[in-house]
């Protein structure tokens, strides 16, 4: 355990002390001319950017919106993932049926289904939550339908023998073998959930941080840019160090989760 900890703390550090030099480096460079601040801005100015977003409030409706895109596309996506992957995995001939099909529709570009969504769902929430959705089921079913198919038939057998019930087996041994593969279904999950959301806001919308990024670009301005870059970074690492609390209580029965 304390090696364990050790290690983060090192491991953390080392992160941190990365950074600064990247951002000292350039700050430097973009003070002295060296690279153009046109089009790279400098992290002073970005900061600086942030402040004004957060003091005067106008980026609240923003992060807003896109969360609420992220949240649902998310839990939506890994729901019908999950369903989906264990009615596939109980049933072969469901899945022999209906597996090339899931395979042609993940084949498709989600970029190129985003008007089709628009002009089905309009400009609002709905169709942005649509994308995300579509962007996140097939990661966690892939990953899910993995995790049930590799439960070895021999536990089942044995399960059984010792006179569980079909129930008892699913939450006893099916579930719990295949938590891991859907956990990492979940991790990819959140970024192609907020990968849907922008893609969404960048097809048609007029609030959200995706648009923030498109119109900033637009008018050149690449501090803008960076500042909701940035933004965006920030609610991938705060979802993705939620969903490592929840690993931990989840598979906390797993020694290397510890």
């Amino acid at each position: 355990m304390q090696d364990s900890k050790k290690h983060r703390i090192t491991s953390m550090t080392g992160t941190i002390l990365v950074a600064a030099f990247v951002l000292s480096l350039w700050e430097m460079l973009a003070g002295r001319g060296v690279i153009d601040y046109f089009f790279f801005s400098k992290p002073s100015a970005i900061l600086l950017d942030l402040k004004t977003l957060f003091v005067t409030g106008q980026i609240w409706p923003h992060i807003i919106i896109t969360l609420q895109e992220t949240f649902w596309g998310l839990v939506i996506g890994s729901a019908a993932g999950i369903i989906v992957a264990f009615i596939f995995g109980q049933f072969n001939l469901i899945a022999g049926i209906f597996d090339p099909i899931v395979m042609a529709l993940y084949g498709i570009p989600k970029l190129a289904l985003g008007p089709l969504f628009i002009l089905w769902f309009g400009l609002g929430i709905k169709a942005k939550i649509f994308i995300s959705t579509f962007a996140v089921f097939f990661l966690v079913f892939f990953s899910a339908y993995a995790g049930f198919r590799s439960v070895e038939p021999s536990l089942i057998s044995t399960v059984k023998l010792m006179g569980a019930t079909k129930g008892q087996i699913m939450r006893k041994v099916v579930f719990p073998s295949c938590m891991p593969w859907i956990m990492a279904g979940l991790r990819a999950g959140i970024g192609a959930s907020l990968l849907g959301a922008i893609v969404g806001e960048y097809i048609g919308s007029n609030r959200g941080l995706g648009w923030m990024v498109l119109t900033a670009g637009g008018m050149y301005d690449t501090t803008r840019v960076f500042s909701s870059i940035l933004i965006l970074t920030m609610i991938i690492a705060i979802m993705n160090g939620g969903l490592k609390l929840l690993e931990k209580r989840v598979l906390k029965w797993r020694p290397s989760v510890q």
